[in-house]
């Protein structure tokens, strides 16, 4: 277990200069150029990491992913996806080393603060390009810094009529946009992006949700509608979260393949025809082929899964393996569980759910729903909580983190949280020493 006095080491010792400026640099550029992005935080990735490595086995956080990614190797020997499942592993372990070496950067709340605004600042290329290829007729590619960056904008959005920006594709889009407004929430409830102007911050705001709707992503719309609560509420509203689970729980049964047919009808029955059915495509049944609906790639999905559980078929399996058995192309299963657990086996799945899920249950429980967390920038930490869950509940339809800036995007969220349970628990110690 990891020492406190190790933390504060990294916090009080560290000399992080360049470190610390090529971190924000990365942030900042992330949603324009995942290359530029990268090229920073790598160097903020050697500053935070390397400078500590002989800290790394005191975080008890890092076990789970060392036996991940152990797992995958020897699933990757035994692999049907050959030197596919080996590229593969580059969308996941190099994001283990990730996830420790940039702790530093965000080990205290005015650190997450700037992270907060520069994601939101950053992402102003995608709003606007976005609203210029919709209502302009915008397109790319245009070339930034002699061609250093690349921004291919499809006119009229991709797919047509659908807000996509700088992605590739209005869903991956929605993706990035969800995972950043709650931010430009809590600026306007507690101003930090321009120091304390409202002004802008709600503008900001505004947008961000026009271009969230003009996605047509549902993911997107139920983003707006999950994060307006938990940003705004208190802690005493710590009852919202099992509520709305309960709320959603016939939604997921009504959804998802797995359960016992008498009980899906069941929930069926209680939600709207219009709701599940639009979750799976079902509605799309009668224009398209069973195959080709989600409910459909997830039914081939778990048999693939049963068919080789344990260290599943290599990376990149279904998009492989599905045509053959239906005829149809799909890239992954549109549910990133079933797709850790096709690629890499049941217990590779279930170890980074439960890292994550534990993350997120473990930083609520000690400061975002903890009535006597005294700290004064709760909201924002409250808005990357909430940014974390609505990334997370993209996964369940979709797998938005095959671009590489999600995927970074996700992670950074995910070192956000590991920080903020750091300085609840430090807080709490603190106070029972007075």
């Amino acid at each position: 277990m990891i020492k406190n006095v190790s933390l504060l080491n990294l916090k009080n010792n560290f000399s992080d200069n360049v470190g610390w400026i090529c971190f924000q640099l990365g942030v900042f550029c992330l949603p324009s150029s995942a290359l530029i992005s990268c090229v920073f935080l790598l160097v903020a990735l050697f500053e935070g990491g390397l400078k500590r490595r002989d800290l790394y086995w005191r975080e008890y956080w890092n076990y789970p992913l060392v036996l991940v990614t152990f797992l995958m190797l020897i699933g990757c020997i035994r692999s049907h996806t050959g030197s596919l499942a080996w590229f593969g592993l580059f969308n996941w372990v190099p994001f283990f080393w990730f996830f420790w070496g940039l702790q530093p950067y965000l080990l205290t709340p005015e650190r997450r603060i700037k992270c907060a605004s520069l994601l939101v600042l950053g992402s102003l290329p995608v709003l606007i390009t976005g609203f210029g290829q919709l209502w302009l007729g915008w397109e790319g590619p245009w070339e930034v810094f002699d061609g250093l960056i690349i921004w291919f904008v499809s006119p009229g959005g991709e797919p047509l009529g659908r807000l996509s920006g700088l992605f590739d594709y209005a869903n991956i889009t929605a993706a990035w946009l969800s995972g950043v407004w709650p931010f430009c929430l809590a600026s306007v409830l507690h101003p930090f992006i321009v120091g304390r102007n409202r002004v802008i911050p709600f503008v900001l705001l505004v947008a961000f949700i026009a271009a969230m709707i003009l996605t047509n992503s549902r993911n997107a719309w139920g983003a707006i509608v999950l994060g307006l609560p938990l940003v705004i509420g208190s802690a005493s509203w710590s009852w919202l979260i099992p509520l709305m689970l309960i709320c959603f729980l016939p939604v997921i049964i009504a959804v998802l393949p797995v359960f016992d047919f008498g009980i899906q009808q069941f929930a069926r029955s209680i939600v709207p025809d219009s709701v599940w059915m639009r979750l799976n495509d079902m509605q799309f049944v009668d224009t398209r082929s069973f195959e080709a609906t989600r409910i459909g790639q997830w039914k081939v999905a778990v048999n693939l899964i049963f068919e080789k559980p344990w260290l599943g078929w290599g990376a990149a399996a279904f998009s492989i393996i599905y045509p053959l058995r239906t005829g149809l192309f799909h890239g992954h299963s549109h549910n990133l569980p079933l797709e850790l657990a096709i690629s890499h086996g049941i217990l590779v799945s279930l170890l980074i759910n439960i890292f994550v899920f534990s993350l997120l249950i473990i930083s609520g429980l000690y400061g975002i729903f903890n009535r006597l967390n005294s700290t004064k920038n709760i909201i924002v930490d409250r808005a990357w909580w909430t940014s974390t869950l609505i990334l997370i509940c993209f996964y369940a339809t979709d797998i938005p983190l095959f671009d590489s800036r999600i995927n970074i995007l996700g992670w950074i969220l995910l070192i956000g949280l590991r920080c903020m349970i750091y300085n609840y628990k430090s807080q709490n110690i603190s106070i029972k020493k007075i």
